[in-house]
């Protein structure tokens, strides 16, 4: 049994023009980015770069549709080095674009392309919740097929990963509060994963106790609150991401696909709106194993009984963020069996990955409470 591996060099740097020193930035850089982050922070330093603005390919999460989209415009552009700099969307699309002859990203999703490494991947986070900095894992909506696909391989790992706090600046808190809560999603399940070793759940319970102590601050204090912690809250991020990243997730990111993937439903916030409820799931089906343990770690934060503490935890998050009814992201009740049956029938990765197995009736019944 493999205990632990990280593919990535860890790096730290207080602001972006560090970095770019540090990395001497030039033109056979290719730097996919948002003009939101460019405009403040990497503009002054005039770099010689190739910079693409993901936002001018469309809004939201990453789609095969507009990976294509970016991949035909970058292939006369001569690099060596893919530099990521931003959220989920940018760190999942420069992943793919490493590799050797992609010409359609569905290829690699299906793989029916060897996966070979061309290009050198450095990526620098501007949220606190993906950690994919330091996973091996890109995940898109694959629009013909109205759900979300992953691919996991180690060739689209990042060569370097770069923390640098000053980024988190000038993210809006309903985006902060949806990055952190999956952060705290990928540490917990990753902790009760059936691949998780005495190292992954390290990071995992570090990872945890800093969002959940974070996010007690700014219900007390407010949303301003969060400029005290911001370094923090991107290293708890990275930590969750390195605990996921050898452990994996499951049943929470398996329901949440088909509502990202039908109704365009921002990641972190469709992953909130089955977290607690999945693990009470958990509880009542396999009260013995590893959550018992999880349940009192969590409870002695949370200051409340393992019996009550995914309650409290939901209590806690709301303050954060407001967790909506599905129909009201548009769901129907008739769809409702059809998306449990999506799940069981295309997230089979994620599902054997869970504490423990979740029939179709047990994943309808979690939709239907939520609905």
């Amino acid at each position: 049994m493999q205990l632990f591996k990280l593919k990535s060099v860890m790096h730290g740097f207080d602001t972006f023009a560090e970095f770019a020193k540090a990395f001497e930035l030039g033109e056979h850089d290719l730097v996919i980015t948002n003009e939101f982050i460019y405009e403040p922070y990497m503009k002054a330093s005039n770099l010689a770069c190739h910079f693409l603005f993901q936002e001018k390919y469309g809004a939201g999460e990453p789609s095969d549709e507009m990976m294509n989209n970016i991949l035909a415009d970058i292939k006369g552009i001569n690099y060596d080095r893919i530099i990521a700099v931003g959220g989920g969307t940018v760190i999942d699309i420069s992943k793919l674009f490493v590799l050797k002859g992609l010409e359609n990203v569905l290829d690699a999703f299906d793989r029916k392309i060897p996966l070979i490494k061309e290009k050198k991947l450095v990526i620098v986070p501007t949220t606190c919740g993906t950690g994919s900095e330091v996973t091996n894992i890109s995940i898109a909506e694959i629009k013909s097929r109205h759900t979300k696909m992953g691919l996991a391989d180690d060739t689209i790992a990042a060569d370097d990963a770069i923390i640098i706090p000053e980024l988190l600046k000038g993210l809006p808190f309903k985006f902060y509060a949806a990055s952190a809560i999956d952060a705290l999603i990928h540490a917990i399940e990753a902790y009760v994963s059936p691949k998780a070793s005495d190292y992954s759940r390290m990071f995992s319970e570090a990872a945890w106790q800093i969002i959940l102590e974070v996010f007690k601050k700014i219900a007390e204090h407010g949303p301003e609150y969060r400029f005290e912690k911001m370094g923090e809250m991107i290293m708890a991020s990275n930590f969750a991401g390195i605990a996921f990243g050898n452990a994996g997730v499951g049943a929470v990111h398996a329901l949440s696909y088909p509502l990202g993937g039908n109704y365009h439903v921002p990641h972190g916030e469709a992953n909130y709106q089955f977290f607690t409820e999945v693990f009470k799931v958990y509880q009542q089906k396999n009260p013995f194993g590893c959550i018992v343990e999880l349940s009192w770690k969590l409870a002695r934060i949370m200051d409340t009984t393992p019996e009550l503490v995914f309650r409290k935890i939901d209590e806690l998050l709301s303050h954060l963020l407001d967790k909506k009814p599905l129909k009201e992201y548009g769901m129907k009740d008739e769809e409702v069996r059809g998306f449990a049956e999506n799940v069981i029938a295309t997230q089979q990765r994620l599902l054997a990955n869970n504490y423990t197995e979740l029939t179709v009736d047990d994943i309808e019944g979690i939709y239907r409470r939520l609905y």
